[in-house]
């Protein structure tokens, strides 16, 4: 019981850390965008998704490490559903709006380029070497690269949207002082939330199997919750969707990347849905229907409606629905 307790307490002590270092790493970044003139969505697919995506970084590494690749694999599959159908899904439902289809188009491209590669080793060989963890690393370099040329051109964009809307203007050293400390308690925060929250359910007799693809995604994808909460409370929709789909890329190129990189592993084949591997059969086709219905309208139409908020926040209930009952 003496365990429960302190596992409670460090729960809602990780929560305090998440939300104070979500509202800094917003505040610093979005000082970023407005005082290079960059857009809020280029922000929100790099410097804020390597910061939000940190926990998932730690985690799926250390699990890989350890010889636990079914954490390393569920964790990563798992955040991008989460992240696409929970984490988008509630900033699409709660404010939709115009996207910029220009800054999106780059890591949406990038996202489903190492999404089919993904997919690829794990139907035909099931196994993830250190040299498929090597060519995600390259993506994940490659993608930088080029993004950080795309800000280049972008420097004389218009300025954002709040720029002269009264907000409080920091420094570039506070701004960067935010972000970095900002970064570094959601990752503490989310640790602890992702530490105890496991101990919670397992002493609640939920299945490792299943924490790892539903318990342990949602805790590492709090900082990304935070982060869209927080910047629409700002009124930085845009930093919100390209933190999401940022965060998606660098859960396949990074996260997995480093992760078979360290630790090489199999799929997971614990659960069966029908007698066939779940992974096969659900969470990697799931994965590719919510990024698909999130940023298709979108590139189409340029932005995004309420109702795709509502059909991905369904998909989500189900597809956790169906990991319990499994």
């Amino acid at each position: 019981m003496n365990e429960m307790v302190k596992a409670v307490l460090l729960f809602i002590v990780g929560l305090v850390c998440l939300i104070k270092g979500g509202d800094w790493f917003v505040d610093g970044a979005t000082g970023i965008a407005r005082r290079f003139r960059l857009p809020e969505l280029l922000i929100g697919a790099t410097v804020v998704s390597i910061g939000t995506t940190l926990p998932e970084v730690m985690v799926s590494t250390t699990a890989a490490i350890e010889g636990s690749g079914s954490i390393a694999y569920g964790n990563a599959i798992g955040s991008v559903i989460c992240n696409t159908s929970l984490i988008a899904a509630i900033t699409v439902a709660a404010k939709p709006g115009s996207v910029d289809k220009k800054a999106l188009r780059t890591p949406v491209l990038f996202f489903f380029a190492a999404a089919v590669f993904y997919a690829f080793i794990a139907y035909t060989t099931g196994e993830f070497t250190r040299p498929v963890g090597l060519v995600l690393l390259a993506g994940f370099v490659v993608y930088m690269v080029l993004t950080v040329l795309q800000m280049k051109g972008a420097k004389d964009a218009p300025a954002q949207p709040g720029e002269d809307s009264g907000e409080k203007e920091h420094s570039a050293i506070v701004d960067v002082a935010l972000l970095v400390v900002g970064a570094a308690l959601i990752a503490v925060g989310a640790k602890l939330l992702v530490d105890n929250g496991t101990v919670i359910a397992r002493g609640l007799g939920v299945p490792e199997t299943v924490i790892a693809l539903t318990f342990v995604a949602l805790g590492t994808s709090l900082p990304e919750l935070v982060t869209a909460i927080t910047s629409l409370a700002k009124g930085h929709g845009a930093l919100s969707l390209g933190n999401v789909i940022g965060a998606n890329l660098f859960n396949l190129v990074l996260v997995s990347g480093m992760a078979v990189t360290v630790g090489p592993f199999h799929i997971p084949e614990e659960a069966q849905v029908f007698g066939r591997n779940a992974s096969l059969v659900m969470d990697i086709p799931v994965m590719f229907a919510v990024m698909l219905l999130l940023t298709v309208p979108a590139l189409l139409r340029g932005k995004l409606s309420r109702l795709q908020g509502i059909v991905l926040l369904l998909i989500y209930a189900g597809f956790c629905a169906m990991q319990f009952t499994m």
